[in-house]
């Protein structure tokens, strides 16, 4: 997907109903050393830092459970949203474990530390709903008849940001994710260095000239 340049967007969903994301198996867990317990940890976590790094807007659809590690992928996810009867939680410290793939930095990036620190200490699950309220999910919508209103609502959210510039979203992404992480002076020349690369680019001569011609602009990604 990284090196598909026909990707516009990335959409995570379950084809189990009822369920996002259950978290690890901590049945195999049980059966793991220390060794292989910190292995197996050390490979989740690298791969939602590979899902947080895709170039491409990502949506998480939560139609169901998302727990521990199943909450982790939607919080690696650009976007959420979530069916309002959806359940979701980082429960570890319920079974004697702590977020291990980027929960404890993820989380309060999104809601702030207090909350985090609140439902991480707890390890409480709450709805769709709740999670809209505190800004963990963008969107909560009555789940439907097919159990899959938080998907349909997600591919509605991606059907707005295809028709924009492709570039410019890439580099809208990496300004803000790269911008995050540092003081505001530094974010700004980040953001600098972003625009920079997309002065140059077919797409923006394109948005220019469509809006002095009164159409819509035809965006190829280049």
């Amino acid at each position: 997907l990284r090196f598909d340049e026909k990707v516009r967007v990335v959409v995570f969903k379950s084809e189990v109903k009822g369920v996002f994301c259950a978290g690890a198996d901590l049945k195999e867990r049980a059966k793991m050393d220390d060794a292989e317990v910190g292995h197996f940890v050390k490979r989740l976590r690298n791969l939602m830092d590979e899902i947080a790094a895709l170039p491409v807007p990502t949506i998480a659809a939560i139609d169901g459970y998302a727990l521990g590690g199943g909450l982790e992928l939607a919080l690696a996810c650009d976007l959420r949203v979530a069916a309002s009867s959806a359940k979701m939680g980082l429960i570890e410290t319920t079974r004697g474990l702590l977020p291990g793939a980027g929960g404890t930095q993820r989380l309060p990036r999104c809601v702030g530390i207090g909350l985090a620190k609140e439902l991480i200490f707890t390890g409480r699950q709450i709805d769709g709903q709740e999670a809209f309220s505190m800004g963990l999910v963008n969107h909560a919508v009555p789940q439907n008849g097919e159990g899959d209103a938080a998907y349909q609502r997600a591919v509605a959210l991606a059907k707005e940001i295809l028709p924009q510039a492709p570039f410019a979203v890439k580099m809208g992404k990496l300004a803000i994710n790269r911008g995050m992480e540092v003081d505001i002076a530094s974010g700004m020349a980040i953001e600098g260095m972003c625009y920079a690369q997309n002065i140059p680019t077919r797409d923006r001569q394109e948005g220019m000239a469509a809006f002095k011609e009164k159409r819509p602009p035809r965006f190829i990604g280049k």
